[in-house]
């Protein structure tokens, strides 16, 4: 079965980060299922609607000041996406560049 090439680069590039976020997103809840780890209501509600979003509409945000151009997620969006990877993973939570607390 052949595919038919994409209308323009751009169109490309925009396919491509919509793979790469549902990618990333199945990841996440992969790993936390994997490992055990149970992700709070809203980790998994915002799992599940942000892909259905990006599948349904190729990006999970509708203003387009709140993400790049031919990118799947928000910046915002990405950065919890992180966090929760970070979570499953069982590794520090905390964003790595914030200060550990001081030990006095």
């Amino acid at each position: 079965m052949k595919r038919k090439p994409p209308a323009s680069p751009y169109e490309a590039q925009r396919e491509a980060a919509k793979r790469a976020a549902l990618n990333a997103l199945k990841r996440a809840k992969r790993a936390a299922e994997k490992a055990g780890v149970s992700l709070s209501e809203w980790e998994g509600e915002f799992l599940d609607s942000v892909g259905d979003r990006v599948k349904t509409y190729g990006r999970a945000f509708g203003d387009p000041e709140k993400g790049a151009p031919g990118q799947a997620l928000s910046a915002m969006q990405g950065r919890k996406l992180k966090e929760i990877t970070r979570k499953a993973n069982g590794e520090d939570t905390r964003p790595p560049w914030r200060r550990k607390p001081r030990d006095d």
